[in-house]
């Protein structure tokens, strides 16, 4: 499916997935009768590939470890055909008992009052012990409410880092930067000697969005909206165009190389080496040591140290995991064991070998360092070390309606500013306007 057709069906989805949940979700809560015999639940998912083969691995060994519960994982395409799949199927009255829920819709489905169950009600109600704080720092309240309560668990989360070629560093004679101050000084070696320095996949989640958490920055009102229905976008401020302004004076130095709004092609850039330094994310360190043909590093997301000298968390991206309701209470049993094991130490450090996904736990970060792994892979740490450093106010995390069409903005504004076609503060006035515009449609909808 091509990126127009997806950023169509995103649109389409969140739009409708409001409507359905809050029309819905009073008449599917009803439980159904108790099931006797071994409980099944559905997961449904949107991990292909050698993803969806460890999904499938997981539920096997959760299945052969008790005789009460069976899971069934079902992949059900990208996480916007998973979320159009999840929308049918709750309108029928079907809705799996789990769904996997990307970041930028999280909000529709936690401001659904009723349409899921939080992960801590169910652990506790089950007999589990739960307790956020055995959640890494970065994690734990990106899909809580505004009173601290996880609704959706973390699962496949990741965090935005920085790849670097070691061979043409050390040519150039620079260390990878720590801030962007340093940044531009070593650009400018890197130039020198015929380098184009930097490349960077997904504009929002980066230069905006973790922008933001890197240097614990108010993105939204109320709360960033944890405390209710934010109305105001605050991307147009002064430390963001500053940034921007920055951003296109690199690219027109030719220390920024600017690639499209695609992922791979911005990525793509690294790996053919026609740029020393890429900031993508910590999930692609197993692909890169498959792709990359040369040495190269990892290190955190560089800050203005003019903007906080400071700097703490970034944000995750990915996705999580939401019990929806209607469900019985022995079908949340097995959801609750289900989500016990796959917090379990093991389970998590296995997960983050096989992916390059962080573990979500302090206990699972803790069982890879023990058993060597970073000793061995030091460049696998990073992500965890990262989003691990001190939460700030601003750093849990966002809620914000019809967010995938504000990025769809993003992406169209930061494609004319690479192209000349506009300057900073315009495009900063239209993605706030466009995002506020957004945020007013989806308040009306939520009534």
């Amino acid at each position: 499916m091509n990126k127009m057709i997806q950023a169509i069906i995103a649109g389409v989805v969140v739009i409708a997935a409001i409507a359905f949940f809050v029309v819905n979700n009073l008449s599917n809560n009803s439980a159904t009768t108790e099931a006797s015999g071994p409980v099944e639940v559905q997961w449904w998912h949107a991990m292909g590939g050698s993803l969806g083969e460890t999904v499938n691995a997981m539920a096997e060994e959760f299945n052969a470890s008790q005789s009460d519960f069976i899971v069934t994982p079902i992949f059900k395409g990208s996480y916007e055909e998973t979320i159009t799949a999840g929308i049918s199927a709750f309108r029928s009255g079907e809705a799996p008992h789990i769904i996997q829920i990307f970041d930028a819709g999280a909000a529709t489905i936690i401001n659904a009052k009723g349409a899921a169950k939080s992960v801590e009600d169910i652990m506790t109600e089950n007999g589990y012990d739960f307790d956020i704080t055995d959640y890494i720092q970065g994690v734990r309240y990106f899909y809580a409410d505004a009173n601290d309560k996880m609704i959706g668990m973390p699962f496949n989360s990741s965090t935005p880092v920085l790849y670097y070629n070691k061979a043409i560093l050390d040519e150039a004679g620079v260390t990878p930067p720590k801030t962007w101050e340093e940044f531009e000084m070593t650009a400018e070696k890197l130039k020198a000697q015929g380098h184009i320095a930097l490349s960077q996949s997904h504009t929002p989640w980066i230069f905006f969005e973790n922008f933001h958490s890197r240097h614990n920055l108010q993105i939204a009102d109320k709360d960033n909206g944890f405390s209710g229905l934010p109305t105001e976008l605050m991307y147009n401020n002064p430390e963001l165009t500053m940034h921007f302004e920055h951003v296109k004076e690199w690219k027109d130095k030719g220390y920024y190389g600017y690639y499209g709004k695609a992922w791979g092609d911005n990525q793509n850039a690294f790996v053919a080496q026609d740029v020393a330094m890429w900031i993508g994310s910590s999930g692609s360190f197993g692909g890169l040591k498959q792709s990359a043909q040369f040495d190269f590093g990892t290190t955190y997301l560089p800050y203005w140290n003019s903007v906080n000298s400071n700097p703490g968390t970034t944000f995750i991206g990915g996705a999580a995991l939401f019990a929806m309701a209607g469900h019985t209470d022995a079908e949340y049993k097995a959801v609750a064991a289900f989500f016990d094991y796959l917090t379990k130490a093991e389970t998590q450090y296995f997960w983050h070998e096989q992916t390059g996904y962080v573990p979500i736990t302090n206990a699972a970060y803790e069982l890879a360092k023990k058993d060597g792994y970073y000793a061995a892979n030091p460049d696998a740490e990073v992500g965890i070390q990262q989003l691990s450093l001190h939460g700030s106010e601003w750093t849990k995390g966002y809620r914000m309606g019809f967010y995938v069409q504000t990025r769809e903005s993003i992406y169209r504004e930061m494609d004319r500013l690479m192209a000349g076609e506009t300057t900073v503060a315009d495009m900063l006035k239209a993605i706030e306007t466009d995002g506020n515009r957004n945020l007013e449609r989806f308040a009306e909808t939520v009534k």
